[in-house]
């Protein structure tokens, strides 16, 4: 059973334990199931406020920060859905700019899963729907909605063009091969193709759909241009861009002025992610956007477990003197972003079992210090022999972090978002 938080609240803990039992995804994934039980619902996903769709392999999380933040220095009340959650498994559910509270999400999730008798849905299904029923139901100015697996096959792509003000694709790199390289006629089958193909699966007719151009492989952007001529899609190819001075970070829009900018989320490859954003909305036309809104949105955004410096806390405190960084990373392309930040540093690592235990390793190379391996709460994870003979093993973060040399090199924890989850439960940095 997978950790979702616990809760004082019995029906919370009831809904909580069910959807605990049913599997993350099915193993083939279609949309007919989560169709049928939205249809069961009053087809919410229909009536909702215009929605920013994100799909990509790295980066859609932080894509999904920025156009939140973006929206919100305009003035809207937004709805995000994104996954996964950290702590909380409330922190999927950002009702008009809060998290859903305990109360209304036993009552909502009691609602879909009564819908859902007899469909054999997942959990990533029942999750995408509660969203979807709620976003519905409480008035506000805009959705973002963070795509889960792939694009094509994802709960999330029941979207229908009415409701969207633009579809956005974030990094693109090779992960979840079981389902997004599964044999199939019909589909490229060079990988980055395949995945560029399954991502931009998103693309709706008539709608903008937002790329980042020739930062993707050429085989990748080949197959995106296909799958949004196919779907009739908008394509935005010149995604906003961005130079750096002296002094100074700036991007240029697609009228060629400048504006100081300077992204508030830690990385390089955050100026992606934020220029992703801008392009979203700059190329739709459903909610009006000013430029201050955009810098503050871009200046202001925040983002749990990337690229996170901890806080002084509870788990902080056993290493004094030392910085200790947060990262969710799991895939190689995660780990080049993390190596083109970082020094030497002391590595905590936790990687789920279905995942390249080299993903993170390689891309570090000689700045790994040291390296100790944790397990991931919850969930399987690679033991420390899957890592090298320099890979020691610790029952926890805490035992892994009080046995850290006496030195001045920061700590990176990372390797999955779950492990990055209860770090922050640890020291008291709770998502709110």
């Amino acid at each position: 059973m997978r950790d979702l938080g616990r809760s004082d609240d019995p029906r919370v803990q009831a809904q909580l334990d069910r959807l605990g039992s049913l599997s993350i995804q099915r193993d083939t994934l279609g949309l007919d199931a989560v169709r049928t039980l939205l249809a069961r619902l009053g087809d919410p996903h229909k009536r909702l406020p215009p929605v920013f769709h994100v799909a990509g392999t790295n980066g859609k999380g932080s894509t999904c920060a920025f156009l939140r933040a973006i929206l919100e220095a305009q003035g809207y009340t937004v709805h995000v859905t994104t996954s996964p959650h950290l702590v909380r498994y409330n922190e999927r559910f950002r009702i008009a700019g809060t998290l859903i509270e305990d109360a209304r999400l036993a009552e909502l999730l009691e609602q879909v899963f009564d819908a859902a008798e007899g469909l054999g849905c997942s959990f990533f299904e029942i999750t995408i729907a509660a969203a979807f029923v709620e976003f519905a139901r409480v008035p506000a100015d805009a959705c973002v909605v963070e795509v889960g697996l792939g694009g094509r096959l994802d709960a999330t792509n029941v979207l229908e063009p009415d409701v969207l003000a633009a579809c956005g694709i974030a990094a693109l790199g090779i992960d979840h091969e079981r389902f997004l390289l599964a044999p199939e006629d019909g589909v490229p089958e060079e990988p980055m193709a395949r995945i560029a193909f399954e991502k931009a699966g998103i693309a709706k007719a008539g709608v903008p759909l937002v790329t980042m151009g020739n930062a993707y492989a050429p085989e990748a952007q080949a197959a995106i241009k296909s799958v949004a001529a196919v779907n009739q899609a908008i394509l935005f190819e010149d995604f906003v861009n961005f130079y750096i001075d002296d002094a100074n970070c700036y991007y240029v829009d697609h009228h060629s002025d400048e504006t100081q900018l300077a992204p508030a989320l830690n990385g390089e490859h955050q100026f992606k992610n934020a220029g992703l954003a801008i392009a979203m909305v700059l190329n739709q036309e459903k909610l009006a956007i000013c430029k201050p809104a955009i810098v503050e949105g871009i200046n202001s955004a925040s983002w749990p477990a990337r690229l996170q410096r901890l806080s002084e806390g509870s788990l902080t405190k056993m290493v004094p003197g030392k910085n200790v960084w947060l990262d969710g990373g799991h895939n190689p392309s995660a780990g080049r972003a993390i190596a083109d930040e970082i020094g030497s540093t002391h590595l905590i690592l936790g990687m789920l079992d279905n995942k390249d235990p080299r993903a993170l390793l390689d891309p570090l190379g000689e700045k790994v210090r040291s390296l100790t391996i944790v397990p991931v709460p919850g969930h399987d994870a690679h033991p420390a022999k899957a890592f090298g003979p320099d890979a020691k093993a610790a029952a926890d973060l805490e035992e892994a972090l009080l046995n850290l040399p006496s030195d001045d090199y920061p700590v990176l924890i990372a390797g999955s978002l779950y492990l990055a989850g209860e770090a922050l439960r640890l020291n008291d940095e709770i998502p709110v």
